[in-house]
């Protein structure tokens, strides 16, 4: 069954929805859009790394999603305000990644499936790594998911139950870099912020508690990446944007049923 490039395809937006539901209600609820967007953008520059040093790309998009994250942080305690940070450091990575690439000896690379993603070149190994990712964030989330609700919900709430709210942020970056490093190949670095934001945000309007917005938010995104890949097959269209188009769309459907 595996041997059918759009049956991989379809598994790969699935596994990618089960990681982006939860994570992005929490991206959602703590307004971190923007650090989503620029920990994708410095993607490109692992990328680029990644060819330098001959290592997987996957991991070189990990090392540097999870250094954006600690960069971001230094800069604020230097007494830049967190958009500025995340504003340099996101397009300084994107521009410094493609400049790079340019450099590495030998290698012809194909930018635009590392910036708008080839899920329908998505292959066995590729799936391992995406479906591994997902149950990692997965497993992450279900095993912080109090902690983690309280300290985004409650600040003063968390400090008095004696939650570390770094550390519950800690788990965000971390679980936000795995995310991006598998969600490369699938909608490429441009779009996997809309991944995390729009069937979260979708969701919101359609959900009573938490929990239920995560499950829906897997939901839509799932329901995205099947649309989008049907719509790229019917109409041919590029299948990363398409993904999103659809998400798009669910979101404004959801909008017209918003809960009061």
């Amino acid at each position: 069954m595996l041997d059918d490039f759009l049956v991989r395809a379809a598994l790969a937006g699935v596994g990618l929805a089960l990681a982006t539901g939860p994570l992005g209600s929490f991206v959602v609820w703590r307004r971190m859009a923007y650090f989503g967007d620029a920990t994708a953008h410095a993607a490109i520059l692992g990328v680029a790394l990644a060819m330098l040093f001959s290592v997987p790309v996957t991991a070189g998009t990990l090392f540097t999603a999870l250094a954006m994250a600690l960069a971001v942080g230094f800069l604020s305690t230097r007494g830049h305000s967190m958009d500025a940070a995340l504003g340099v450091l996101s397009h300084g990575a994107l521009a410094l990644g493609l400049v790079a690439i340019s450099f590495v000896p030998g290698v012809r690379v194909d930018l635009a499936a590392f910036l708008f993603g080839d899920i329908l070149a998505v292959t066995r190994t590729d799936l391992a790594v995406i479906w591994g990712g997902a149950g990692l964030v997965l497993a992450l989330l279900t095993w912080r998911w109090s902690r983690l609700l309280t300290a985004t919900l409650s600040p003063d709430l968390a400090a008095a139950s004696g939650i570390r709210a770094d550390r519950e942020g800690l788990v965000l970056t971390l679980s936000l870099a795995v995310v991006v490093a598998v969600a490369l190949k699938v909608v490429g670095a441009l779009l996997i912020a809309a991944m995390l934001i729009i069937p979260a945000s979708a969701a919101r309007s359609l959900a009573p508690t938490p929990e239920r917005m995560a499950v829906m938010a897997v939901v839509v995104g799932a329901v995205s990446a099947l649309s989008g890949l049907w719509m790229s097959l019917e109409m041919d269209t590029p299948a990363g944007p398409s993904i999103v188009v659809a998400a798009g769309v669910l979101f404004a459907i959801s909008t017209l049923f918003r809960r009061t």
